[in-house]
């Protein structure tokens, strides 16, 4: 259990004592919206980490490359995550959707593709696809999975709220997510729990370091 690389919001840290959210003021060009997106966008992996502690983590890449620039209520992104050990074969593709919520907060939701998502898998390479195949409205909001943001030195830390984000994953009943993003780091921390507030699914070391790589892979 301790190296399960399941994550959520491929992104996320410890948090300790209590994060109090405040609504934060809509600049015009909504600056922290784009900064959150372009945090989000390119092609991580956990490679350094894995290799200083392979009993506790594995190598995971993360891929992230916005699309529907044509969307006006926030920015889009195509996520997705894979072992080394099978690129091609990702276990997680999603569709975030970075945006203000009714009183103003940061929010990041997750989506789920229609169908088998693994037709869509190396999207990254050809981000129009998804203008010619895919809308919106075909994509299935992950209810109480979304994660509030807070600007926080340079970057942004959230999590998610309560118990509302379903999992069966391990015997789970739900699933909790924290989230730190900075410039080339994404750190995520993904855990599964009971409902005896047992985790039993997700890393009991910390959250996954994922580091921004120079270049995506060739296409």
């Amino acid at each position: 259990m301790a190296r399960c690389p399941v994550c959520l919001f491929p992104i996320l840290l410890i948090v300790t004592g209590c994060m109090i959210l405040f609504p934060i003021k809509e600049r015009d060009d909504d600056f922290h919206v784009q900064q959150i997106t372009n945090f989000l966008t390119g092609n991580f992996d956990s490679a350094d980490q894995a290799n200083a502690d392979p009993q506790n983590f594995f190598e995971i890449r993360i891929i992230s490359v916005p699309i529907w620039p044509q969307e006006t209520d926030g920015k889009w992104l195509y996520v997705e995550q894979a072992a080394f050990s099978s690129l091609d074969k990702p276990y997680r593709q999603r569709l975030q959707h970075i945006h203000r919520g009714p009183e103003g907060e940061l929010l990041s939701e997750l989506y789920l593709l229609p169908g088998d998502p693994l037709r869509y898998a190396g999207a990254w390479k050809n981000p129009d696809t998804f203008l010619s195949e895919l809308s919106r409205d075909e994509c299935i909001l992950r209810e109480g999975c979304t994660v509030t943001l807070q600007p926080d030195q340079g970057g942004y830390i959230g999590t998610t709220t309560g118990q509302g984000c379903e999992s069966r994953l391990g015997g789970a009943d739900y699933a909790t997510s924290e989230v730190q993003l900075s410039e080339g780091l994404l750190i995520s921390w993904d855990r599964g729990w009971n409902l005896s507030g047992e985790q039993v699914w997700g890393s009991e070391a910390g959250g996954y370091h994922f580091v921004r790589k120079p270049d995506f892979p060739q296409r």
